[in-house]
C-alpha cells in the first residue's frame, strides 16, 4: 500500500555494539523493507556473541528530550518499543505516545536477554503492563515473557493460546503475537490473536548459530509494514516471511573471532 512519504519508523530501544539486536537491528531492519528509522536510545550495552556483560539505562530526561526533539520535526508512521530496562524509562515512553498521539505500536517486551541477563528491572513489570499496553496496537511476547506478564506455566500448545491471550487482554493489550520460538512444537509457530480472531503463522525451524536478534528483527519488520499501511495480519505475514529468508541465508556472513567457543548466537545479517 503506497504512501506519499517514506514510510516512518521510531525506533526506541537499546544499543547493541555487537550489531545483531537493539537499535542496530532495527534500523537495518527498517531500511531494508524500504522504510526509514529514527531511533531514540534507552540504554547502552556490553554485548557480543556469547552474551550481555554490562547495561546501563540512560537518563530518563535524555529520553524523553531524544522523544519529543524527533517528533516535534517529523511525522512517524509507526513506532517500535523494545528493551527499556527501568520504571523511569518506560513511563517516559508512555508519556510521549500519550503526547504525542503515536498509533502503530509495536513492543516487543525485553524483560531478560537470550544469555539469561535481566534487561528490565523486575519491579518494572507491572508499570510496563499498565502504563504501556494500552497505548500499543501489538504486544510480541515470546513463550517466558508470557508466562512472566500472566504468572502463568504454559507450553505454548495450540489449545494454550487464547488462555494466554486472554490472560493478556485482561492486562490490557489489545492484540497479541504469542510467538512459538520457545515452544517444543516441532515448528515454530506464531499466533496473532486479535479479539475476535487467532491467525496462525508456521515455519519450518532453522537449524542456525544466528539467532542474535530474531525478536528484535521479527517486532520491527510489523512495526515497517504497519507503517506502510498494511493489515495488521499482512505486517506479521510479511515480517515473519522475512525472518524466515534471513534465517535461511544467515550463514552468508561469517564474522572471524578471536577464540573457538561454540556457544554463540551470532547476527542475522
Amino acid at each position: 500500500m503506497a504512501t506519499e512519504h517514506t514510510p516512518t519508523v521510531l525506533v526506541i530501544a537499546g544499543f547493541d555494539p555487537y550489531g545483531g539486536a537493539g537499535i542496530t537491528m532495527d534500523t537495518k531492519v527498517v531500511h531494508a523493507l524500504g522504510g526509514y528509522a529514527l531511533s531514540a536510545v534507552t540504554a547502552i550495552t556490553a554485548q557480543n556473541s556469547q552474551g550481555v556483560s554490562a547495561v546501563e539505562p540512560v537518563d530518563a530526561q535524555l529520553l524523553y528530550a531524544q522523544l519529543s526533539t524527533l517528533l516535534e520535526d517529523v511525522r512517524v508512521d509507526a513506532v517500535k518499543i523494545g528493551m527499556l530496562g527501568t520504571k523511569e524509562l518506560i513511563e517516559t515512553v508512555a508519556k510521549v505516545l500519550k503526547e504525542y498521539r503515536l498509533g502503530n505500536v509495536v513492543l516487543d517486551p525485553v524483560l531478560v536477554s537470550s544469555s539469561g541477563k535481566r534487561l528490565l528491572e523486575e519491579e518494572a513489570i507491572e508499570t510496563m503492563v499498565y502504563k504501556l499496553f494500552p497505548h500499543c496496537r501489538l504486544v510480541t511476547p515470546n513463550l517466558p515473557e508470557t508466562n512472566a506478564f500472566i504468572g502463568g506455566h504454559f507450553e505454548g500448545g495450540a489449545k494454550e493460546v487464547p488462555l494466554m491471550a486472554q490472560a493478556l487482554f485482561e492486562l490490557g493489550a489489545k492484540n497479541t503475537l504469542l510467538k512459538g520460538g520457545h515452544t517444543t512444537e516441532e515448528e515454530a509457530v506464531d499466533y496473532l490473536v486479535e479479539l475476535s480472531s487467532i491467525t496462525r503463522f508456521c515455519s519450518p525451524r532453522i537449524e542456525t548459530t544466528h539467532t542474535h536478534g530474531t525478536g528484535c528483527l521479527l517486532s520491527t519488520a510489523i512495526a515497517t509494514e504497519l507503517a506502510k499501511g498494511e493489515s495488521l495480519a499482512q505486517s506479521v505475514k510479511h515480517a515473519k516471511h522475512f525472518l524466515v529468508e534471513k534465517l535461511k541465508h544467515s550463514s552468508a556472513l561469517s564474522l572471524a573471532y578471536t577464540s573457538s567457543a561454540t556457544e554463540r548466537k551470532e547476527p542475522i545479517f
